[in-house]
C-alpha cells in the first residue's frame, strides 16, 4: 500500500521482528549517547528509517503504528506526494537567499494562503518563522508593540515553547522549565476551564473559570496593562485540555472590551488536526493574532504570526525577521501541504478518526475505571488516567500503557501537567485499518495491567 497522500511505497502494517529497541537501533543509541546531549531525550528508543501514511519504520526493520505524527507535525504523511514534489523543485532552484535580503514569491504566496485559512474576513498580514517558540515569542513582540503595554497573560498548564521568553509563558514546570530561570518578566497566570477537574464540576466550569479568571486580571494585573491574552484553543502538552464552552467567548470578549491583543496558540490544534482549520473556530472565535506552526508544512521548519492588519504593521521596519525565517523550501513544503489537506479533505479525515477514537476509547472506559476522561476534538484525543474512583493522577499506569503499546509496536505520546495523559495525534491520512489495530494493542495494554 501507498500513503494516501501519494508517497512513496511503504507497507502499512505492524511489524515488530526484534527487541524494542532492536540491536541496529541499540547501537546507534550508543552513538547518540556519545556525541548529542543528555537534554535531548527520546519517547520511543528506536531510529527512523522510513515513514509514511500511518506507519513508521525503523533501522532493524519493525514497523510502528504511528500515532504521534511526530507531535502533530506530519498530519499529511511524512512524504506527501505534494510536498515533495514542490519542496525538490525548490531545492533544485535555490536553498535561501534570505526573505529580509532579497525576497521570493514563496514567502508571499504561504502569507496569501494563511490570510485566506485563518478566521475572520479582516484583512490580514503575515510573518514567517521557523518554530512555534519563535512564533509565540514574535506574536507578544507584535502586541506589546501595538498596545505600549507590557502585560502578558497566560492560562494554567500552558504550553507555549522552550525559550526564555515562552519558557515563562509554559505553566509546567519538569521538564520545560526547571533549572533554566531566570525567567521573562510581566507574564500573569491565571485558571483555565478544566471540566474534568474543576471544583465545582464541568457544568459550572465555564462560567466561573472566566470569572475568576477576569478577576485576577483586572484586580492584580490591570486590564489597562495587559498587551496580550495567549491561549491555546485546545491545551496541548497540558494534557489536551478542551476549555469549557463559553470560556474562549467570555476570555476572547475580555479582551476585545479592554483593548488587549487577543492570540490563539494554534501550533499544535492548527491545519486540520481538530477537524476544522483551526481550533478555535469551534467556537466562531476569532483573533487579533493567530500562531502557526507544526502541520503547516509537511515535517519541514516553519511557522507564522498570522493577524490583523493594523496590528501587524505596527511593528517598525526590520523589527520582525530572522536568518532563516520562511526558508524557500519550508514554504514550498507547506504550499504542498496546504494542497494535500484540501484534496484529500483532512477535515473530513480528521472528523471520522475522532468518531472511530471516541466510540473505542469509550468502550474501553467502561472496561477499564483507571480511565477517567476521555477528551479531544478530530485527531486530537486523549485519555486521562486517575486512581480509580477518583481523580488522583496515575502517571505510573500511564507510563505502563505506553510502554507496552512500544513494545508491542504502537507509537504513543504521553502528556498532561500530572504526567497521567496518553494523546493520540495520528497522521490524518492513516488508514482505518490501522487506527483500528493501534487501539487494539492499546485495549491489549489495559487489560495485561490486570
Amino acid at each position: 500500500m501507498t500513503e494516501l497522500s501519494g508517497g512513496p511505497s511503504l507497507p502499512q502494517e505492524r511489524r515488530v521482528v526484534t527487541a524494542i529497541p532492536g540491536p541496529k537501533s541499540q547501537e546507534l543509541m550508543a552513538r547518540k549517547q556519545a556525541t548529542v546531549a543528555g537534554g535531548v531525550g527520546a519517547t520511543l528508543p528506536v531510529f527512523a528509517a522510513r515513514a509514511g501514511g500511518g506507519v513508521l519504520e525503523d533501522v532493524d526493520g519493525n514497523s510502528f503504528i504511528d500515532l504521534g505524527s511526530g507531535i502533530a507535525v506530519t498530519s499529511v504523511g511524512n512524504s506527501a506526494q505534494a510536498v515533495v514534489r514542490r519542496a525538490t523543485a525548490q531545492l533544485e532552484r535555490f536553498t535561501h537567499t534570505c526573505a529580509m535580503v532579497t525576497p521570493y514569491e514563496l514567502y508571499v504566496e504561504v502569507c496569501e494562503e494563511l490570510a485566506r485559512l485563518t478566521p475572520g474576513d479582516h484583512e490580514k498580514k503575515s510573518a514567517l518563522f521557523n518554530s512555534g517558540a519563535e512564533a509565540v515569542e514574535n506574536a507578544v513582540k507584535i502586541a506589546r508593540s501595538y498596545t505600549k503595554r507590557q502585560a502578558v497573560v497566560v492560562f494554567d498548564h500552558a504550553y507555549h515553547g522552550r525559550t526564555n521568553l515562552t519558557m515563562a509563558l509554559t505553566a509546567k514546570n519538569m521538564p520545560y522549565k526547571h533549572g533554566f530561570g531566570p525567567f521573562a518578566p510581566e507574564i500573569y497566570r491565571v485558571p483555565v476551564a478544566y471540566p474534568f477537574r474543576w471544583p465545582t464540576g464541568p457544568e459550572n466550569c465555564a462560567e466561573e473559570a472566566a470569572k475568576e479568571a477576569i478577576d485576577r486580571i483586572v484586580k492584580q494585573v490591570g486590564a489597562e496593562n495587559v498587551a496580550a491574552i495567549l491561549i491555546e484553543p485546545i491545551l496541548g502538552e497540558g494534557g489536551f485540555i478542551e476549555p469549557a464552552k463559553g470560556f474562549l467567548p467570555a476570555i476572547r470578549q475580555f479582551a476585545a472590551d479592554n483593548g488587549i491583543v487577543f492570540i490563539a496558540d494554534e501550533i499544535q490544534s492548527g491545519f486540520c488536526r481538530t477537524g476544522q482549520w483551526f481550533a478555535c473556530e469551534d467556537e466562531g472565535i476569532v483573533p487579533d493574532l493567530i500562531t502557526t506552526a507544526k502541520g503547516i508544512a509537511g515535517g519541514l521548519p516553519l511557522a507564522a504570526v498570522t493577524g490583523r492588519a493594523e496590528i501587524m504593521d505596527s511593528v517598525h521596519g526590520g523589527g520582525l525577521g530572522g536568518t532563516y525565517g520562511g526558508n524557500p523550501v519550508a514554504c514550498a513544503a507547506a504550499l504542498g501541504a496546504i494542497e494535500t489537506m484540501r484534496e484529500l479533505d483532512l477535515n473530513a479525515k480528521a472528523r471520522r478518526i475522532e468518531e472511530i477514537m471516541k466510540g473505542r476509547l469509550t468502550a474501553l472506559r467502561e472496561k477499564f475505571d483507571v480511565i477517567g476522561d476521555i477528551r479531544g476534538r478530530g485527531g486530537m484525543i486523549a485519555i486521562e488516567l486517575v486512581e480509580p474512583g477518583t481523580k488522583e493522577p496515575d502517571a505510573k499506569t500511564t507510563a505502563a500503557v505506553a510502554r507496552h503499546c512500544h513494545q508491542a509496536g504502537v507509537l504513543v505520546l504521553t502528556a498532561g501537567t500530572y504526567g497521567n495523559v496518553l494523546r493520540f495525534l495520528p497522521p490524518l491520512v492513516i488508514g482505518e485499518d490501522l487506527l483500528n489495530e493501534g487501539l487494539d494493542v492499546l485495549e491489549e495494554a489495559f487489560a495485561g495491567l490486570e
